[in-house]
Formats: C-alpha cells, structure tokens, sequence
C-alpha cells in the first residue's frame, strides 16, 4: 500500500499527459510504474491478477467462487465480475486498504445492450443499420455502467452468425463480415471514447475470440471447424475491426478452432492476435473455459492451465486453473517466469489505461449512480432506438399504421410482459421501469381508442420445453415459466378478439428462449401460440402480428395468413412505447434484416453472401442445386424491410464502365418517395467479383447510405467503390484484388436490386 501511495502524485501528472485509448505498447511512463510494482510483487500475488472471480450465481455458468474476501486480502484476485454496487465498494476498500499492496481490482459487467436503460438487443440495433445511433447508446451504457463502479464490459459480441438455431445469434449483429465490423468498431468507440480515464468510459471486452457463431448444428458450445480462407474471409474482419479500433480487451470462446480450444491455440491468441493483428490488451477467458479444456480431451487441469498461460491467455475466469496450478507448473518447468509476468503485466496495464491507480474509487461516486440511470434522456434514447429496430416483414392492404378510432384487442402471452421484452442478457435492469406493448398502445393510441386484452396463450405447453427454458436458479418468482388452462385463455381471447376491429396478436419468445445456453431445432412459434394466432384469424378481423424474438422465426404460415407483421426483436426499456410509436405511424419503420429468415428450418445456414455451383437451381432442371420441397431462397432476405411508404429506384449511373489502378468507381442511383408517408431508406451497394482466380460470392455488401424522403421526394444517392472493396484472401492468405469484370447492385435489399457492370484493370 505503501507504494502505491508513494507513486499516486505522479501517476496524476502522467495521467493527464498519456489519456488516450490506445496506448502505445511501449508506453515507457506506464512500463516504469509496472515494472516498479511487479518487482514488489510475490508470485502468488501475479498468478492473483490473473484470477477473475465472482460472488453470486450468474447467467453464464454454475460455478460461484469461494473464499473470495480472503482472497482479496491477500492480494490474490484480479478482477471480479457481475457484482452489485455495494459490494464493489466494500471489495475496492478492502483490496486497496487491507491487501499487501493496495492494488485496486478491476470490476466488469455483462453489459450487453444497456446497464440499467436496456437497449434493444445486439441483432435488433444492427438492424437500424446506424452505426452513429449505436454507438451513441454504447456510450450511454458506459455512463450508467460506470456509474455503479463498472469499468469493463464483456461486450461487443462480434460473432458472424448463419444459424438462427443459435441462441446467441441474440447477441451479435448478423451475418455479415463487412457490416458487423462496421458495428462493432461503432460498439468499441461508444464504450471507450476518446480517454479511458474519463469516469464516465468503459474498456470494451470482445468476444468471443473467435468463430463462436458457426458452432455445428447452431448447438451452444458445439465444434467449429473451417478453412483458413474462410476464417480470414468470413469470420475474422469485425474482430479485427474492433482490435483496429483500439479495444482493450478480447475474450477466448468455447469452441475449437483447427481442433484446438480457442482457450489454449496459440496460433490464435498470439501468432494472429498479437503478433499479425498487434492487439496490445489483455485475453481473458470465458467463464470456466480453462478447466473446460478438459472435457476437450486436452489434459488434466495443470496441463490446460499451462497451455492456456503458453497460448496467450491472461486471465481465468472462475476456474481458478491458475491459482490452483501455475506454481505447480513453473517450478515443474512447464511454464516460465516470463510467461507469467508477462500475462500479470498485461492485466495490471488495463488497470493503469483506466486510471485505477490513479484513483481506485473514482466509479463508486453512490450520488452520481443514483443520478446518471434512467435519466429521461437515456429513456428517450432507448425508446428512439427501440423504434428504429423494427422491421415491418409485411403489410397487406396497408393494414398498418393503425387508425386511433375504434376498439383494438391486443392479445398474447408477451403482451403484458415486462421482463420478456426486455430479451435476453439484462442482468441490472429495473423491471418495474419497462414499458410493456399492452401500456405502450395505452399510452400512444389516445382518448378516441378502446384497449381490449387477454393473454391468450402459455409461451408454450410443451413439458419439455417448459423445464428448459425454467430461469436459473436465483431469477425472481415472476420470472418463472407460468402455465395457464390452454382452453380457457383461448376462449377468453377469441371472445375479446370478436370485440375489436383489429388484434394485434404479440407472439415470440421468452427472454429464456434466446442467448446462451438457447438453441433451438425448431424455429416456429411455439404451437401453443401459432395455435392462438390460427384462431384469431378464424374471427375474420384484421390480425397485425407483433413479434418480439431474438432470432430469425420460420414464418412462412403467417407470412400467408394475417394482415401485417412487424418484426421488433426485444426493444427494451421503452419497447412497448416504442412499438407502438411505429404502430400508430409515429414513427415509419425503417429497420433492415441483418440475418436471412428461413422458409425452412433445413434450409440452415443460409446467407445471402454465399459461393455458387457449378450447377445453380433451375426450377426447370433436375440435376441442379436445389430443394424438391421448396425453393433455396430465404422467406425475407438480408437487407430486407418494408415502409409504410413505397421507393422507386432508377437504373444505376457509374462514374465509368472502365476503370484502371487504384481509381475510384462512384455508383448513383435516384431514390422517389412514391407513396404517402414520409420515410428513411437504406441504400445498399453490393459487389459481384465475376472472374477470379477462387470461387467468390454471389454478392457482397460493400456500401450502403441510410436517407430521409418526403412524399414525392427523390435523390441521387452516390455510393463508393475503392479497390480495398475488391480484395478478398487467396488460399495462401494474401490480401489482394484482381482486375477482372464486376457486377455492381444497388437495391432496397440483398435480392431486389438494380444491375450495372464495370471492368478494372490493373
């Protein structure tokens, strides 16, 4: 403690000079004051900053650790996570104040779409395909977070996700390699800004490194295995993309990449990391992932801590493998000294980069936690963003938006409830605060508006699936999986259905039924509600579905049968006002599908951005690539998104048809509002590299521009083209563009597009 008070003067001055982000890895004022620290330090005080603990069961594991406020008075814990205000108060007291030397611990939190303001979830923000308002409600969960003594969240999740199957497909933004890394170096800068020290910063954790989405089968933890090309082509970019934009800290996934745990590949941790990448943070492990190695077929618990600690890793998480083994190992000879400071080093670097030595309770100001959470402005900003989610799938008959005159039944089991629409991963919200669609169509609809409800329907009654999704142990008894007589609120709804002159039926998920530990085989509605949804149409009244999910659904019977549909994911705090907003024409739905919606569940994967055959589907023809049952393309494409308005687009103008070296192509197209309302459109550009020395995609997004019309308004939108749009990776991993024949595409979606050519030479 001593010393640490001795340097603190200093360390001021140099906080000032040095606050940036991205710190320089040979940042000389940060190594001198480490390197001062660590020669104080014993080995079982370095092998403890590499230990990350924590004190109450949490959504991602079964595993709660022990002793742990002795622990801290030894100076032998690191990093604790998912802990209440209080209790990172008195833990920082008793780390600085009664440990050896006074070294503050580093406090993360899954903040994965808000802290106490929920946002919509990760896969619905992608959708506004806004990287400004994304990043601008990062930052937002960055105050709140940091507020209540945050100063890491585990988040972005930056996986490239192609099977909805996946329940944390939730926790991403889709399957697109270039749009994702767009989001997730907007996600990183929300978190982080300018200056890590500010109070009001958090030091984003990536996650999970890497290729996590394309787990087999879309099972939670499953193998993964690809070629490299793919790896560098598909999978890699938005990691990379967040280690560009400075991130300070990457997660290691569950799976295996080339038959070895993420956790333990050195390759990946260090060779491309580190060594390719030159990421200068910190690695830490998902929680258990160390002695989980063992389960691989790797080894005992000392084997896999070693290689983990040899392969890159810098901080375990739960599984105490390095508290309980690393001494063991370096007097073994199977690890080194060097190895250890070197991971040590990297964690105390974070704690110096976000000013905790500085002052270690700068985040726990109890009046500013009680003042910067659900501010009305946050409030606003969730409601804002949780309109800009929406994607309308459908609208016949213009069926939306809604009149504010009559009698509207609003009917389903995630009608009326709070916790549900707040999705999954929501682990400091105040539930009592949440806007459900039931009170949003209340509060917008108006005087002139009658409000009719019934539940209708259990999420499900499935038996099997009512004791897997049953909420962790802990959850509160309203989370719990209510089951209700089928046949009575059935009756009760058609009778309340037969009241209105519109239903609107809201069917989905459960916050249970998405995020980790979440697949799912079967990609309907549940039968129970499908079988509501069925008998409300029977009525004869207009039918809007409402669907709040956090997963592409199979909606091929609904897409025939009911008037509208509008696809909101979980918008969060404010998501009932915010769904009703789009519902009642306040707002003009503008959302767009970042992830293709199956026809059938067999059709998974299926991506927009996919190579042809040789043999491409013919209807026509038998001995092609195709479906006997249905056709290959998806129900509702990537890009994919209605408006209560129409736009027409014009022929694409290119800037030239024949381009040499490194010039430029700009594509223009003119974009009319033809219909009533005014509303924004997405622009989007993709690429088509026609002859190339591999296999390329059918297309491939490359640009896009999001714009606002009025009623018989029109633009010229210019989009850009560089020859860094026409690279792609060789087999032998080279990061090149060939001159050749493209085909540029410009359209409303991935399959609705315009078509223009352009040669480039070299």
């Amino acid at each position: 403690m001593e010393f640490i008070r001795s340097v603190i003067p200093v360390l001021s001055l140099l906080i000032l000079l040095n606050g940036c982000t991205k710190q320089p890895a040979g940042d000389k004022k940060m190594d001198s004051f480490i390197s001062g620290l660590m020669a104080r330090m014993t080995l079982e005080e370095k092998i403890g900053q590499m230990t990350l603990v924590t004190r109450r069961f949490s959504t991602t594991g079964a595993v709660v650790s022990e002793n742990v406020e002795q622990n801290i008075k030894a100076g032998e814990i690191g990093s604790i996570l998912n802990v209440p205000f209080d209790y990172i108060k008195m833990a920082q007291e008793m780390a600085v104040k009664e440990s050896r030397l006074g070294i503050p611990i580093l406090f993360a939190e899954d903040v994965i779409h808000g802290f106490t303001t929920i946002f919509p979830v990760p896969l619905g923000m992608s959708c506004t395909w806004d990287p400004e308002l994304i990043e601008r409600c990062a930052r937002i969960a960055a105050t709140e977070a940091s507020a209540n003594g945050i100063k890491m969240a585990y988040s972005p999740m930056v996986d490239i996700a192609r099977d909805p199957r996946w329940g944390r497909i939730v926790e991403g933004s889709g399957e697109d390699p270039w749009l994702g890394s767009q989001i997730a170096r907007a996600v990183v800068k929300g978190y982080q800004g300018e200056d890590l020290k500010l109070e009001n910063t958090l030091m984003a954790c990536v996650k999970h490194f890497g290729l996590y989405g394309a787990a087999e089968g879309g099972r939670d933890y499953n193998t993964v295995d690809m070629s490299r090309r793919r790896m560098y082509q598909e999978y890699l970019p938005p990691y990379k993309a967040a280690v560009d934009a400075g991130v300070g800290c990457i997660m290691t996934s569950f799976n295996v990449v080339d038959a070895i745990p993420a956790t333990g590949n050195k390759w990946l941790l260090t060779d491309l990391l580190r060594k390719e990448w030159g990421f200068n943070g910190f690695v830490v492990t998902d929680y258990t992932a160390i002695n989980e190695m063992i389960q691989h077929g790797i080894g005992d618990q000392q084997t896999v801590a070693a290689l983990a600690l040899k392969a890159g890793v810098d901080m375990d998480m739960i599984s105490d493998a390095f508290k309980l083994t690393l001494k063991k190992s370096l007097e073994e000879g199977k690890v080194t000294q060097a190895e250890i400071d070197q991971a040590c080093r990297r964690v105390l670097e974070a704690k110096y980069k976000l000013g905790l030595f500085d002052d270690p309770f700068r985040y726990l100001d109890k009046e500013r936690s009680l003042r910067e959470v659900l501010t009305p402005d946050n409030l606003k900003a969730t409601r804002e963003a949780g309109s800009r989610v929406i994607v309308l799938l459908k609208n016949a008959k213009q069926a939306l938006p809604l009149k504010r005159t009559g009698t509207i039944a609003v009917i389903g089991p995630l009608a009326d409830s709070k916790r549900d629409i707040l999705g999954a991963w929501t682990l400091t919200n105040k539930v009592e605060n949440t806007v459900t669609v039931l009170e949003g169509i209340k509060n917008v609809s108006g005087n002139g508006v009658k409000v009719l409800y019934s539940k209708g329907a259990n999420i499900t009654d499935d038996p099997y699936l009512i004791k897997t999704i049953r909420p962790f142990l802990g959850q509160p008894p309203e989370a719990q999986v209510k089951v209700d007589s089928p046949a009575e609120l059935l009756q009760q709804a058609i009778s309340t259905a037969r009241k209105a002159d519109v239903v609107i039926a809201v069917l989905g998920e459960s916050e249970n039924m998405s995020g980790e530990a979440a697949s799912r085989s079967d990609l309907n509605i549940p039968e129970s509600q499908k079988n509501l949804l069925k008998e409300l149409v029977k009525t004869g009244k207009p039918v809007v579905l409402v669907l709040i999910n956090g997963r592409p659904l199979t909606l091929t019977w609904e897409n025939e049968n009911v008037d509208a549909i509008l696809e909101t994911w979980a918008t969060g705090t404010q998501g009932g006002n915010a769904i009703a907003d789009v519902l009642f024409g306040d707002y003009n739905p503008a959302g767009k599908l970042t992830t293709s919606f199956p026809i059938s569940v067999g059709q998974i994967p299926l991506y927009y951005n996919h190579l042809n055959t040789g043999r491409p589907m013919n209807p026509n023809q038998k001995f092609t690539s195709k479906y006997l049952d249905i056709p290959n393309d998806p129900l509702y494409p990537f890009g994919y998104g209605l408006s209560y308005t129409t736009f027409n687009y014009s022929d694409i103008k290119l800037s030239s048809n024949e381009l040499q070296g490194e010039e430029s192509l700009t594509a223009t197209v003119t974009v009319t509002n033809t219909g009533k309302y005014a509303g924004e459109e997405v622009v989007q550009l993709y690429l088509k590299d026609s002859v190339a020395t591999i296999s390329r995609p059918v297309k491939e997004l490359k640009n896009f521009q999001k714009i606002m019309l009025q009623p018989g308004e029109k633009k010229d939108v210019q989009l850009t083209v560089t020859t860094e749009d026409l690279k792609f990776y060789t087999n032998d991993l080279q990061y090149i563009w060939e001159p050749g024949y493209f085909i540029v595409y410009i359209g409303t979606n991935s399959r609705d597009v315009k078509r223009a050519v352009v040669t480039w030479k070299k």
